[in-house]
């Protein structure tokens, strides 16, 4: 393997009253400072209650990990001059999508006019990891084999339980709002780059996107990059479960990479059957299991965890990110961001759980830095 396995991680946060504990928008001072700071690796988002940060190119889960406090830390350094404090979390336990503002951008008047409703509930956050492939032909080879894993990854990442309020039942409700829009969900197969190409291209040619940054599935050629995108994780509160996911995404593609070396493949299964296990992570998370379709049984994500880290040991350890990556088992076991948030909501006094889980969404985020 003749290329470097470097990664970057995207995350974007929701903006939050220190008060109230609902949802606020990001000042123009604020946004401002963030960008004299971070230059490119800060950007507003769709909602002006969103900020979107991305890591530099990193080689190793270490220096993503000091890329993530740094970056982290200047988010809520700059926040906390305007009273806002930043939450990781996918949804927002009880403000409501009615209630927010739209940031002023031309992509996203765009989005809004194209998709009407639909782009307006997008309160939503995730979290993105690009894995470095150099060769066009491998990311698109690599792309079924891979997404065999993306259920696996929705399950350990799940932090979106949820939504204006009430519990929604989901592990990730965020997946919901948003395969309303179109052009997500599971990725094709293409037999080819070319293929690929000619595919996107025809809704270029045809004005539908105007480029192929419109195209949101679970994974994804990037657009920008020579990496393939996984864009299926929910964004984690803890900035330690963040690197433990990327190290993960960075061990997968350099397992599946060895594997071709040796003239082998992960074997491909059919989008009904993967989808069927992306809707178990999305209702239950790491709770109820997976389905094993080679062995063709449901089995604890625990069980499956431990197989998969046994897999790609000799991966992880090659990158750095074999103790990142073991981390898993602890959320496999003890249950995802959505368990946590469940039982701080509980626990709290009637009528006071949704401020209870920012309060707790909050230390979360600066836990560690």
């Amino acid at each position: 393997m003749q290329q470097d396995f470097t990664i970057g991680i995207e995350e974007e946060y929701l903006l939050v009253d220190r008060d109230s504990l609902a949802l606020a928008p990001a000042p123009d001072a604020f946004m401002q400072a963030c960008r004299a700071e971070l230059q490119d690796q800060v950007a507003p988002e769709f909602l002006q209650c969103q900020i979107e940060i991305g890591t530099k190119v990193c080689t190793t889960t270490a220096d993503a990990r000091e890329e993530l406090k740094r970056l982290r830390a200047a988010i809520s350094r700059h926040s906390a001059a305007h009273n806002l404090a930043p939450i990781a979390v996918s949804c927002h336990p009880f403000s409501d999508w009615r209630d927010q503002a739209f940031t002023e951008k031309d992509r996203y008047d765009t989005l809004e006019r194209e998709l009407e409703s639909v782009a307006r509930r997008m309160l939503i956050c995730g979290m993105h990891v690009h894995a470095g492939v150099d060769a066009e032909a491998m990311r698109i080879d690599l792309m079924p084999q891979l997404s065999y894993f993306l259920p696996h990854l929705l399950a350990l990442s799940t932090s979106s339980p949820f939504w204006s309020g009430r519990d929604t039942g989901l592990a990730s409700y965020r997946l919901s709002v948003f395969d309303n829009m179109p052009r997500t969900g599971l990725p094709p197969a293409f037999d080819s780059w070319d293929q690929y190409q000619r595919t996107a291209g025809t809704l270029i040619d045809l004005g539908v996107i105007e480029d192929t940054s419109k195209i949101w599935w679970d994974l994804r050629p990037s657009d920008q990059y020579p990496t393939l995108e996984t864009r299926i994780c929910d964004v984690q509160p803890r900035l330690e479960d963040s690197v433990a996911l990327a190290g993960l995404v960075q061990s997968l593609v350099r397992m599946l990479l060895r594997l071709h070396g040796s003239n082998l493949r992960w074997r491909e299964y059919d989008r009904f059957l993967i989808a069927e296990n992306r809707w178990r992570a999305q209702r239950y998370g790491v709770a109820e299991g997976l389905i094993d379709f080679g062995e063709r049984r449901i089995r604890p994500v625990e069980e499956l965890l431990d197989e998969l880290i046994s897999l790609l040991a000799e991966d992880a350890e090659a990158l750095g990110a074999l103790d990142d990556v073991a981390r898993l088992r602890d959320l496999a076991r003890e249950g995802t961001s959505a368990t946590r948030q469940r039982a701080v909501f509980s626990a709290a006094p009637e009528g006071a759980g949704g401020e209870a889980v920012v309060r707790h969404l909050i230390e979360e985020f600066h836990d560690g830095l």
